[in-house]
């Protein structure tokens, strides 16, 4: 009778351990679907949305490694580096709103090939910035995009990059048709470059060329730096 009693007992812990094991196990299994689901690339990961990813950060800076589609420390770290600087939450994964951050839709990446999309505002400010500083030193096609946006952010100035290029008589681009000419692959690394927070004109709106400029008013503002034929002044 006490062997049987001991035998149940034994089968009860051995149920019990196995039942607390199962669920545990389920739950592990569960969060790691949910953070898979979450986080859309993450070290480890690898494929296109991976190359993607790389292939943003290494166009601004973050990373410089190869772009080969596999999520390891490096691309990582980039990742990290580039979610400090936009002020998003530092994990190192690559989830929904840092994607949204790299211009990358969630879950549903494209090939960069280009690294750059026909359309939106990267297009529209590297076809200004192509149009008002070809040949200009690559620091000074970011600086014309950088004015673009700070222009954006001065209560003087329309509140988006379209309202900026567009008003009358800001940019000769506009006024002579340039702003139309497709762009370089190099003002629209200097679109990106400005859009993510590049600015070498440390907060200026205006910009001209001193051997061109006709305005006397502009003569006003105080200048800041010299970057190329273009002066740049607040």
């Amino acid at each position: 009778m006490k062997k049987r009693r001991l035998l149940s007992i034994v089968s009860i812990i051995i149920l019990s351990t196995l039942v607390c094991t199962a669920l545990i196990y389920r739950k592990n299994l569960s969060d790691f679907y949910n953070f898979s689901k979450a986080a859309l690339s993450y070290y480890g990961s690898q494929g296109q949305e991976v190359i993607d990813i790389q292939a943003k950060l290494y166009n601004w800076g973050y990373y410089n490694d190869i772009v080969d589609g596999v999520y390891g420390y490096n691309t990582y770290q980039a990742v990290r580096s580039f979610q400090r600087k936009n002020g998003l939450g530092v994990d190192g994964v690559a989830g929904p709103q840092t994607l949204a951050a790299l211009g990358l839709p969630s879950g549903q990446s494209k090939a960069v090939s280009n690294s750059y999309s026909q359309d939106g505002n990267t297009y529209l400010l590297a076809r200004a910035i192509h149009g008002e500083a070809r040949g200009e030193p690559y620091t000074g096609q970011v600086a014309v995009g950088a004015v673009i946006l700070n222009r954006t952010r001065d209560g003087r100035f329309p509140k988006t990059i379209a309202g900026v290029i567009y008003e009358n008589g800001a940019f000769d681009a506009v006024s002579d048709g340039q702003i139309n000419l497709a762009p370089d692959k190099t003002a629209l690394k200097a679109a990106s470059d400005a859009l993510n927070g590049w600015d070498p004109t440390y907060g200026c709106v205006y910009y001209w060329n001193p051997a061109t400029a006709t305005s006397k008013w502009v003569w006003s503002r105080q200048i800041i730096t010299e970057i190329g034929r273009h002066v740049f002044a607040k």
